[in-house]
């Protein structure tokens, strides 16, 4: 309402401050009203004959625009009006508040008058408290007169309690504790918080529950301890006390599970007899299989204390599968952790004796024991316990490693106290015949022999076989030691301008190894000491002396064909061994004596005359092994023909192609050896070196399956570096 019009404004009210002129807001709302306006009528009016109805649009829109001030004109004058009506209520709200104020503060006058009433009523709080208490223990009395008397006697009584004292004592002392836990409840569960007062008075008469409760413990670890004989004399003892155990872990779970769960604490909760049932059986096992120090384990001993451990750990087993899952819960899963108890406490009592100092039997007899008796059916695989025992899923009863450990130690024992010093003084012996002037003796089909070495020989084939009961892995061990003490012997006889017939006693060595059925052994190496007698030929290839004959070659024949005579009375496989690690050596040699790049073809004719030597050489080598009995498949001969191709090769541009195919064949060689091979020719310049290097690295080689290393063995001369004084010129 406007002053203006005559209306006046409600008592106490201000009038509004003055509109300002003109409002932005306004005259942002104009323009865009403008705008609007232009917009819609350049689309109405956009045709000269649409004018007609100008005065038609112009008369609507006056009646719509008079129609907009007067809702307007309602709207403000209702919204004034609800002002009006607010302002009153607020005048009314004041003046309640006020009355309100003064109320409260005659309270609160009265209030500080009377505190000393308030404290006067402490004592009355105190008395309704103690009533509270008493009125809960004077409802618990009933009970407490009608409860059976304690249960005597003592833990350490012998013997065990019968079974029905057994069952009335635990059903006494569920009852006390549920009767101290319904007093605690009700002191909980009053108005007030119990004082520590009326809590003292409950749990000093109950005090003596908790003694009861280990008592009655004591008697039922007793039983559990004696399981194995009650479960066959008494069972209904054992069944009994698993009972009491499977009520205890009841109680146990609706206090810490159940919808009352931590709301006061219970005293001795929770009992967790269960938990103390695995662990007395374990104990109980222990004690009498695993704890075992007074035994005498030394020698025959250990044997006869494992064969114990056999025949009591099967019977007990047997007693748990048959009659004790039958005295336990499903949910016990007994034979399952009875099978892990045993499992577990052996592996770790067989720990204990194989850390001790054992002599080489005992380690046998354990070893023996752990990984043939131990899952035989002569134990945990024993048909009475299948299937439903499986030591396979609880792992080793040893460690590897712990098993290889012993096998090592084994094999030391065995070397020292069977095989070394015996050995020494029978090859003693034996090398003082190797000074004799005569070759060895020969058998029936030409072989050398020798009586000595085959007692050696079968001294160690005992130990070989000995040790093949317990593993093959320990038989290899004592094949290697076996190896390497007659490779000892034979490092201590390296002086061979003494004996005579030095070739001949070895190869009675390895005939001997043959007879004593030790042929799955590699034969030594250092029987091919001989091809050293190759040095001095090879110290002469390449060469201008070597490219005018075949004199060279024809001395290589010589020495392979003597000493493969002497080979000859090798026996099969060694011989064919030592036949083709004399050609494999023999081409090694040769091709390394090239890659020495000690000669550098000066012309056509001298490449010519070098790829024919290598095709010569190569060709008569290749052939004497033949006749000697090595198939040409099986020789590596076969790179020499391929290296006269890289030389006789006329074209030096079609080198990077010839290089491509040779490392198709013979893909472990690396530039460094294409390289000495181009520095051989002699007629390669730096623009096709650079392009077969090349070609080399873009075309990478991977090594086939079964490949037969040539040149990764060979290794490559270093550059000589050139010799160069400061500020001049290298040389």
């Amino acid at each position: 309402n406007n002053p203006s019009d005559g209306t006046a404004l409600p008592p106490g009210s201000k009038l509004p401050p003055p509109l300002p002129r003109e409002w932005p807001e306004a005259e942002k709302a104009e323009k865009l009203a403008r705008g609007a306006a232009l917009k819609w009528a350049s689309g109405v009016f956009y045709r000269p004959d649409k004018l007609e109805g100008l005065g038609h649009y112009r008369s609507r829109e006056a009646q719509r625009n008079s129609s907009i001030q007067s809702r307007l004109k309602s709207t403000v004058q209702s919204h004034l009006e609800g002002v009006s009506t607010g302002l009153e209520q607020l005048r009314s709200a004041a003046g309640d508040v006020q009355s309100v104020r003064q109320d409260l503060c005659a309270v609160r006058w009265h209030l500080l008058g009377s505190a000393d009433g308030f404290q006067r009523l402490a004592l009355l709080r105190a008395v309704v408290m103690e009533h509270a208490q008493l009125a809960a223990v004077v409802r618990a009395l009933p009970q407490l007169s009608s409860e059976h008397p304690a249960p005597r006697g003592h833990p350490q009584d012998r013997g065990f309690p019968g079974l029905r004292r057994l069952l009335e004592a635990h059903a006494g002392l569920m009852a006390l504790e549920r009767l101290q836990e319904n007093i605690t409840s009700q002191l909980h569960g009053s108005s007030s918080l119990p004082s520590d007062q009326a809590l003292g008075v409950v749990e000093s008469f109950f005090a003596g529950l908790q003694e009861l409760s280990d008592a009655l413990a004591q008697q039922l670890w007793r039983i559990v301890g004696g399981g194995m004989r009650l479960v066959r004399e008494d069972p209904a003892l054992f069944v009994s006390a698993v009972r009491i155990i499977e009520r205890e872990e009841s109680v146990d779970d609706a206090l810490l599970l159940g919808p009352h769960a931590h709301r006061f604490p219970t005293p001795g909760r929770p009992k967790a007899w269960r938990q103390r049932f695995y662990q007395v059986m374990q104990e109980t096992i222990a004690a009498a299989h695993f704890k075992a120090a007074h035994v005498d384990m030394k020698g025959p001993g250990l044997g006869r204390h494992l064969a114990t451990l056999q025949s009591d750990i099967l019977m007990e087993l047997r007693v748990v599968k048959d009659l004790m899952v039958q005295c336990c819960p499903p949910h016990y899963d007994i034979l399952s952790i009875c099978t892990r108890m045993y499992h577990q406490g052996l592996s770790d009592y067989l720990q204990d004796i194989l850390s001790r100092d054992l002599d080489k039997q005992e380690i046998f007899t354990l070893l023996s024991w752990v990984l043939h008796v131990y899952q035989s059916p002569e134990m945990m695989g024993h048909p009475d316990l299948l299937p439903e025992v499986d030591v396979s899923i609880l792992g080793p009863l040893v460690s590897p490693e712990v098993v290889e450990q012993m096998e090592r130690k084994y094999v030391g024992k065995v070397k020292v106290s069977d095989v070394t010093e015996w050995m020494r003084r029978t090859l003693e012996v034996e090398f003082k015949e190797w000074f004799r002037e005569e070759e060895p003796e020969m058998d029936h089909l030409g072989f050398f022999q020798s009586a000595l070495p085959i007692i050696v020989m079968q001294m160690l084939d005992e130990n070989i076989r000995v040790a093949s009961l317990v593993t093959d892995s320990l038989q290899q061990k004592v094949y290697a030691m076996a190896m390497d003490e007659l490779e000892a012997f034979l490092i201590r006889s390296k002086d061979r301008s003494t004996p005579k017939h030095y070739i001949s006693y070895l190869l009675v060595l390895l005939n001997n190894n043959m007879q004593a059925d030790l042929d799955g052994l590699e034969p030594p190496r250092d029987t091919l000491w001989v091809l050293c007698m190759f040095q001095p030929l090879y110290a002469q290839l390449p060469s201008r002396k070597w490219l005018s004959g075949a004199q060279l070659v024809n001395s290589m024949c010589e020495v392979i064909d003597k000493y493969m005579r002497d080979f000859s009375h090798v026996r099969n496989p060694v011989f064919t061994f030592l036949l083709a690690e004399s050609e494999h050596l023999v081409m090694n040699h040769y091709v390394r004596a090239l890659m020495e790049k000690k000669m550098v073809c000066r012309s056509t004719e001298e490449r010519t005359q070098l790829s024919t030597r290598l095709l010569q050489d190569a060709s008569q080598l290749q052939e004497l092994f033949h006749n000697l009995g090595l198939a040409e498949s099986e020789q590596t001969l076969q790179v020499i023909f391929a290296l006269q191709e890289l030389i006789r090769l006329q074209d030096p541009a079609l080198l990077s192609l010839e290089v491509l195919g040779f490392m198709t064949k013979y893909p472990d060689i690396s530039d460094e050896h294409v390289s000495i091979l181009l520095d051989l020719r002699g007629d390669v310049s730096k623009e096709v070196r650079n392009v077969v290097l090349e070609m080399m690295a873009q075309n990478p080689q991977s090594l086939p399956e079964n490949y037969q290393p040539i040149f990764s063995n060979i290794l490559v001369p270093a550059p000589e570096l050139p010799f160069c004084l400061r500020k001049g010129k290298c040389a």
